[in-house]
């Protein structure tokens, strides 16, 4: 798939091009590839990338590790792009970070959150990976703390305090598994039940009986790869004495309530840019107006707001243009020491927060770095469905818009 947005300000004869990974079968890589092309059309518009218009190349990695090398060596090799931005589960990302490496190109991760990309590689070999950031999401062992501290918010509002801990059996979710009981413990809230959930679950009768039976108040779940709607259904159907809270990727589908014919009504996920619903920054809300604007009418989601991916995705090409402009060369992959001096200098209002990134002597090299306040993690906003298309963000207060409401059968 290629997004051809090209022209001629006067950069090198080969032009500036930017590579973006994402899966295309996924609702995910459509608000992606969409938020590319609006950042790339946007800065092509308005003097380009230091003086030239780039061409967006979009590729499918199909969330498959091999599709994802075959066709990242293709941008690398045929393409000769400037800069990588993209990829989704971090299985698909680990399986391309020595392709990049190998040929210099800076890579800017936007979907994957394992803490391990970068502290397994970045990390443990500066020289090799210094190619490699990610502008977003916080990495998952901030998204635990965070995590934490919202159901610490639930305790304080509903007297919240026994947790039943589900997630995806998958590597993005093993940092979860490792820091959130203790950090509960912490807070003074007690796991009753706990389970790795197969990504290939078809069946949650079992699991929403296991919940029942621990008397949990409330489920805390972490789902990526799960679509948990049939959960959702018996959940509403039955009004089980518990809330659903957490993260959810399925739904963050702006129409996702719709879908489930209002089933979602009072769960929670976290989002980047909390879906526009909350002024993150003051260029949060016209991104998402604008991307409602010009997709509402597609016929494939997500048409109202990119989802989290999305957001990231363009703060990483917007990033790159101002890094770009500072070192005055497109060519990156001549110019990468230049590059990566540039990137840990930068500090950048984006749609989704404040982009900075950690040094090289961090824990965390090259990741983006929290935002806080008062202690208090707040780039990692949490939103609930108040009705079919309805949604607040209700957590951190920074950004709050609501409160948290437990589900009607339970008040």
């Amino acid at each position: 798939m290629t997004t051809a947005l090209a022209g001629c300000l006067g950069g090198d004869d080969d032009g500036l091009t930017i590579g973006h990974l994402a899966p295309m079968n996924n609702v995910l890589g459509v608000g992606s590839d969409r938020t590319a092309q609006i950042a790339v059309e946007e800065i092509n518009d308005n003097g380009g990338f230091n003086g030239e218009e780039a061409t967006l190349e979009t590729r499918d990695t199909r969330t498959e590790p091999s599709e994802a090398q075959s066709v990242t060596e293709e941008l690398i090799q045929q393409e000769d792009v400037d800069v990588l931005v993209g990829t989704f589960n971090s299985e698909t990302t680990q399986s391309i970070l020595d392709l990049t490496s190998e040929f210099d190109v800076p890579f800017i991760i936007t979907g994957s959150a394992d803490p391990g990309l970068i502290t397994d590689y970045v990390g443990d070999d500066y020289e090799e990976y210094k190619n490699v950031f990610r502008v977003g999401p916080i990495n998952s062992d901030f998204q635990a703390e965070s995590i934490a501290d919202y159901c610490a918010y639930l305790s304080d509002r509903h007297g919240w305090d026994e947790v039943a801990f589900l997630r995806d059996n998958a590597a993005w979710t093993e940092p979860f598994g490792e820091h959130i009981p203790d950090l509960l413990d912490e807070r003074g809230l007690s796991i009753v039940h706990e389970d790795a959930l197969s990504i290939e679950i078809d069946d949650f009768s079992s699991v929403l009986s296991d919940v029942n039976d621990s008397d949990a108040d409330f489920v805390l779940r972490f789902f990526a790869h799960i679509d948990a709607g049939e959960m959702l259904g018996q959940w509403a159907e039955a009004e089980y004495e518990f809330g659903i809270e957490g993260v959810s990727v399925p739904s963050m589908l702006p129409v996702y309530n719709a879908g489930a014919e209002g089933a979602a009504t009072y769960e929670t996920t976290s989002q980047s840019g909390a879906a526009g619903v909350s002024p993150i920054t003051d260029r949060t809300q016209p991104f998402v107006q604008d991307y409602a604007d010009r997709y509402q009418d597609e016929e494939d989601y997500p048409t109202r707001a990119p989802m989290y991916m999305g957001f990231n995705t363009y703060d990483g090409i917007s990033v790159f243009k101002e890094v770009v402009d500072e070192i005055e060369t497109t060519n990156t992959r001549d110019n990468l020491d230049d590059f990566v001096a540039a990137m840990l200098g930068i500090d950048f209002t984006g749609v989704a927060g404040q982009v900075t990134f950690y040094g090289e002597d961090s824990d965390y090299p090259h990741d983006v770095q929290e935002e806080r306040e008062d202690g208090t993690i707040t780039n990692y906003p949490m939103t609930q469905w108040t009705g079919i298309e309805e949604i607040e963000c209700v957590y951190p207060e920074k950004h709050r818009t609501a409160e948290h409401q437990m589900p009607h059968w339970m008040q």
